[in-house]
């Protein structure tokens, strides 16, 4: 089952998918060369693997519809065939009943949960309910190794009845039973300050960093991190956007110095050169 190690984690956001509102009639087939493009790319620059995202499909909502899922299933696997070694993790707006759906047929490493593991939150969608019942029961139900990551308080949703963070993180992973967590703050500062508060409740469970980190941070986000998965930074400000080489170079070679950092294998500060594609 899929555990990071100091992971760097590009995010894969497909044009929007037939069914959508925002679809405009691009051929499924061009919309997976796409994906495939960028994860080839991302692979070129050395990152330990991708989150596929169907971020594009606006407005977003709780229940995913069925061609979404179809969609996603086909771009999935045809990313996971042609990488076979990156890590692939799954994240479907907002549904993670339909992501776990979709990450065990097609074969990715796991399945991140957004917004709706646990608890209730306010955005704009309006409200969404905890589903880690339902994937609880379809975990058991088909058999899935597939891990399960969950957010716990997503920054663009306003949770009710929020607990300590370090308290809906054991939560999380001892009553809903995720196998590790995702987590971000609305600054550097808060971020770094709640995974070392939740490492306080769940020392041994693996947390990933839900969004934040840039090149010029990335290095200290991954003294408390156990990986990171970045977009806007690497795509020029906009998720919209393609990859940027030069950025994703960057972003690779800041992570593998942190990675080497904490491994011991180099000291503080020390250049290792260009981490990704030239």
């Amino acid at each position: 089952m899929y555990r990071p190690d100091c992971d760097i984690l590009a995010m894969i956001q497909p044009d929007p998918l037939p069914g959508s509102y925002r679809y405009a009639g691009k051929k499924i087939e061009d919309i997976v060369d796409f994906a495939l493009a960028e994860t080839e790319m991302a692979h070129k620059c050395k990152f330990d693997g991708v989150i596929i995202q169907n971020m594009n499909d606006m407005p977003v909502r709780q229940h995913s519809r069925p061609e979404a899922i179809a969609y996603m299933t086909l771009i999935t696997r045809e990313i996971r065939r042609a990488f076979p070694d990156m890590v692939i993790g799954v994240l479907m707006n907002w549904d993670g009943v339909a992501g776990l759906s979709v990450a065990d047929a097609a074969g990715a490493d796991f399945v991140r949960i957004e917004h709706l593991f646990t608890g209730m939150e306010v955005t704009s969608a309006g409200l969404l309910q905890a589903q880690c019942v339902e994937i609880a029961e379809l975990r058991k139900r088909i058999h899935s190794r597939v891990a399960v990551y969950a957010d716990i308080y997503e920054v663009h949703g306003i949770p009710l009845g929020a607990k300590p963070i370090e308290d809906a993180a054991w939560e999380a992973v001892n009553e809903a039973f995720a196998d590790g967590l995702f987590l971000a703050g609305r600054t550097v500062k808060e971020s770094l300050e709640f995974a070392q508060r939740a490492r306080k409740r769940i020392p041994d469970v693996p947390i990933l960093l839900g969004g934040g980190a840039t090149g010029g941070n990335v290095r200290e986000l991954l003294e408390v991190y156990d990986g990171v998965s970045v977009a806007t930074w690497i795509k020029n400000g906009d998720m919209k956007n393609p990859i940027d080489l030069s950025r994703a170079n960057i972003f690779v070679n800041e992570a593998r110095k942190a990675k080497l950092l904490r491994k011991g294998k180099i000291a503080d500060g020390k250049d290792v050169g260009n981490g990704g594609y030239m």
